[in-house]
């Protein structure tokens, strides 16, 4: 693989699942603070590490959208940071600078106009999953809006700000064609993805639940502050299991340019194989 893939963040990338076309729509980048010790790998302490580090040491992830596609229908999981940047925070022990502004553009380059979403569903009610929902005047004018049902609180101000047009889903609920909500509350009360499937293939649309493609070879790794990390990497370890069956793909949002890819065997554990 290309080293410099792991450095930068991600184009449009377009795949097929079965009936389902599937779009990752990019919306900007942002830059996560590696915490922990470095992973280690047979050839060494640290061995591969510093090839997912970009200059100022920091892991290249993405924020966006990722465009699910059937006869003519559109689903969008998640909506980017929206029009907006920030510097990185110091006091932030995990997240550095963002930025947002693309996803509009990019859903034009897929020939999809914001009026033809129908539903956006969100992983994680999250500044940088929830942005181009929120804008004044609206974006998605004919969406509904999914979320999760253990991140469901309409007190929260951030379901307040998505309207009245937003429902909570349980794990295995259909929420479009051929795509149904994941239960990954095991990573955090909020964290969530979605199962996309269509004649004999699976696309597991994971979140904030690996946030590293190294992950995929150091489960133990928490990447980026981690309140649990032994509950975390146990975690981890039963959705990389999940990733190593023979019909599934899977989508890293945070991964860099290598968001979709495969999980294989390696050695004693598992790594990410990009498409």
């Amino acid at each position: 693989m290309n080293d410099s893939r792991l450095r930068r963040p991600s184009a449009v990338r377009t795949l097929r699942v079965g009936e389902l076309k599937v779009s990752y729509v990019p919306d900007g980048a942002m830059l996560l603070k590696p915490a922990g010790t470095p992973p280690g790998t047979a050839d060494g302490p640290g061995s591969g590490y510093g090839a997912h580090l970009n200059d100022t040491r920091r892991l290249v992830a993405n924020t966006g959208g990722l465009l699910v596609e059937f006869r003519g229908r559109a689903l969008l999981i998640d909506a980017g940071f929206g029009p907006r940047a920030v510097p990185e925070d110091p006091g932030d022990p995990g997240r550095g600078a963002a930025h947002g502004g693309s996803l509009p553009g990019n859903l034009a380059l897929l020939g999809r106009s914001p009026e033809d979403i129908e539903t956006v569903a969100f992983t994680r009610l999250r500044p940088d999953r929830t942005g181009w929902a929120c804008v004044d005047p609206p974006l998605f004018t004919r969406a509904d809006f999914v979320i999760h049902k253990p991140a469901w609180d309409p007190c929260d101000p951030a379901v307040a700000a998505l309207g009245p047009r937003t429902r909570p889903v349980l794990a295995g609920d259909e929420i479009f064609p051929g795509v149904h909500a994941l239960d990954l509350s095991g990573h955090g009360a909020e964290q969530g993805g979605f199962v996309i499937a269509s004649h004999g293939t699976r696309l597991l649309a994971f979140g904030d639940a690996l946030v590293s493609s190294l992950q995929i070879r150091h489960p133990e790794w928490s990447a980026i502050p981690d309140a649990d990390p032994a509950r975390s990497a146990h975690d981890r370890r039963l959705l990389i299991a999940e990733l190593l069956r023979p019909d599934t793909l899977g989508f890293g949002i945070r991964f860099a340019d290598v968001v979709f890819g495969r999980v294989r065997p390696h050695g004693k554990g598992a790594a990410w194989h990009p498409l």
